[in-house]
């Protein structure tokens, strides 16, 4: 692709990468007036959505009644005759895995189930349960969760009387029921539309227990002690009483071996049927799991995700840049690379209240994006906002807010800037190495302030997809030229064995705590910072330094693009110059067309905007 080309593509991109939101269904429906939504959404630029049953539904409108796949269908029809794309829920609400409480009512087996510790011989066992293991004081029993979901009617929240019971998503009999109610019959509906205008499945928050489950359970179900032994290695019973009581350094581990071994269960009973069915059926599976540093469980999302929601991400604040949900978009776009994805998803906004900024909104889009999500999922559009269902996870983020008349502008904007993520190869000489649920976000700081790019990195897929030599990690199209280690203890024998010719050549270092297998280490962020930039080749450098400018660079058909996000809350003025070499072309996000600056390597900033740089290679390069 010509670089003429790119910047005309940018200015118009193809409709897939719009935004897709969730459209809350939350009232009475009337087919006039959900053409009328849809025909509104396309004139705002929006150009696909996630169809969202929710609290506010008649009871005569049941999730996968009849009456709820009429409207389904009439919102299928339509997108499909206004190249609209669709993405299909899986559960009506949240979490995944009941159907609305179906699962349980064919078979009241299938309820999720937990694993208890109450005092020995104190309440008469029932038919349902069973003891797992006994002290003098304490016996262990397995029993219902008593998990609920959250219901599509009013009455049937959590909490509430009618709350529909949490389906065993760590049983495999009872997920297979749920994919029979749920995806199978989607499919026999929409069989035609599947893989053109639906193209995917929405699966949202599995949670084994459920929600409110009994205080102090833990997940399980038939058949999980031999699993669990299995999974860790050793005879797990005797250790059983260690998940209760204080917590000692024995103790911590046999929790952490427990929470990998109910991760493991729940990969293969739950994430790997949806993701087979929907590969088998020409869709992608999408969503996301309840943890925002779960990067292992993506590998069966074909569009992995994660979400931002309750203000756990907010503008200046520093839980934009540390703790668990600061990890989450730079989780789902690594996935995507490593797991070789085209795409990668984030549900944002959830939940933010009515008094969320246009502002906001803006920021929180550019901290997404520049972390290399493609995908914006916006939670939520709302049907109605009759009554209680305005305050149900406030805002409307789309046609009942003060913002609407102008949001064509956004999500042209956005459309522009998840077609160059989503259509460019990553560029990033940097890894950080994650466990399967632990994304380290310390070393993520001081690389983020300092424009040095970087993508995580699982043991897992280290250990099972990567190809090492001397000079680089190899992994789907990633090549990485630096590791390094933040927050472990101690590193598998199997991952030093297979860093050896890595470690060798001083290609990974240690941050904060010391490993005797690594010989490089780093106390402090300028003592990591010039490791870094001393083996590594400086991709982006700006005078004066910032620390408040975030940057994604991909390549399109070899011409090089940096998007420039300004996280800080002052505007920045600084000379830029970049790896890749030629004549530098900026691009405004907002409008799809060129800005001319004089002189060309001066990037301005103000707080909260993007800029996108390309850079168009010399005649003679």
């Amino acid at each position: 692709m010509e670089k003429d080309l790119i910047i005309k593509t940018f200015k118009e991109p193809p409709r897939e990468y719009s935004l897709m939101p969730f459209w809350f269904l939350n009232d009475e429906l009337e087919e006039e007036k959900i053409q009328k939504y849809l025909t509104d959404f396309i004139n705002h630029g929006v150009y696909g959505l996630v169809p969202h049953p929710r609290i506010g539904l008649p009871r005569t409108i049941g999730f996968m009644s009849e009456r709820w796949l009429y409207f389904l269908r009439i919102i299928i029809e339509f997108a499909h005759k206004q190249d609209m794309k669709i993405i299909l829920y899986d559960e009506g609400m949240y979490p995944s895995g009941s159907c609305a409480g179906k699962v349980v009512e064919n078979n009241p087996k299938y309820a999720a189930r937990a694993l208890i510790r109450r005092k020995k011989d104190s309440i008469p066992l029932k038919d349902d349960e069973e003891i797992i293991f006994t002290t003098d004081e304490y016996e262990y029993v397995h029993t219902q969760s008593m998990g609920k979901i959250r219901g599509v009617h009013f009455g049937t929240d959590d909490g509430e009387p009618d709350a529909p019971p949490a389906g065993d998503i760590l049983n495999l009999e009872a997920v297979a029921l749920f994919i029979q109610l749920v995806h199978e019959r989607y499919y026999s509906e929409f069989k035609k539309y599947f893989g053109n205008t639906v193209i995917g499945i929405f699966t949202d928050e599995p949670n084994p227990l459920g929600r409110r489950a009994i205080k102090d359970a833990v997940p399980w179900t038939w058949g999980m002690l031999d699993f669990v032994s299995n999974a860790v290695w050793y005879d797990f019973k005797p250790f059983i009483p260690m998940l209760w009581g204080e917590e000692t350094a024995e103790s911590q581990k046999v929790r952490q071996d427990f929470s990998n071994a109910v991760q493991k269960r729940l990969e293969q009973s739950f994430y790997k049927p949806c993701s087979d069915w929907c590969e088998s059926h020409g869709v992608a599976l999408t969503g996301h799991p309840s943890s925002p540093m779960d990067i292992h469980t993506l590998k069966y999302f074909h569009i992995p995700g994660q979400d931002i929601v309750w203000r756990w991400v907010e503008p200046f604040n520093v839980n934009s840049i540390e703790g668990p949900e600061s990890t989450g978009p730079k989780c789902s776009a690594s996935a995507k690379l490593h797991y070789n994805r085209k795409r990668n998803m984030n549900e944002c906004f959830g939940a933010y209240g009515w008094n969320f900024k246009y502002e906001e909104m803006e920021w929180l889009t550019g901290w997404l994006l520049v972390r290399g999500v493609d995908l914006l999922v916006p939670h939520a559009f709302y049907y109605s906002i009759e009554g209680s269902r305005k305050d149900e996870r406030p805002p409307d983020v789309g046609p009942h807010n003060v913002w609407w008349d102008n949001y064509k502008n956004y999500a042209d904007k956005c459309r522009r800037l998840c077609w160059f993520i989503g259509e460019g190869t990553p560029v990033a000489d940097v890894a950080i190495l994650a466990d399967v649920n632990h994304l380290p976000w310390n070393t993520a700081r001081v690389l983020f302030e300092n424009q040095i790019d970087f993508f995580y990195l699982d043991m897992e897929t280290l250990l099972n997809s990567a190809t090492i030599s001397n000079d680089y990690i190899q992994i789907a199209s990633m090549k990485y030229s630096l590791l390094i280690v933040d927050g472990f203890e101690k590193i598998p024998l199997e991952i030093t064995q297979k860093l050896e010719p890595f470690i060798k050549a001083e290609r990974v270092i240690s941050y904060k705590k010391t490993l005797s297998e690594i010989k490089n280490h780093a106390n402090t962020p300028t003592e990591l910072t010039e490791y870094v930039r001393k083996n590594v080749s400086i991709d982006v450098l700006l005078y004066p330094p910032t620390t408040s400018i975030r940057y994604h660079h991909a390549v399109i058909d070899g011409i090089h693009g940096y998007l420039f996000f300004n996280e800080g809350k002052d505007n920045v003025q600084a000379k830029v110059s970049t790896r890749a070499r030629g004549k530098y072309i900026w691009l405004d996000p907002a409008s799809g067309d060129a800005k001319p600056i004089t002189p060309s390597n001066n990037l301005i900033l103000k707080s909260g905007e993007m800029v996108l740089l390309l850079v168009s290679p010399y005649k003679n390069s």
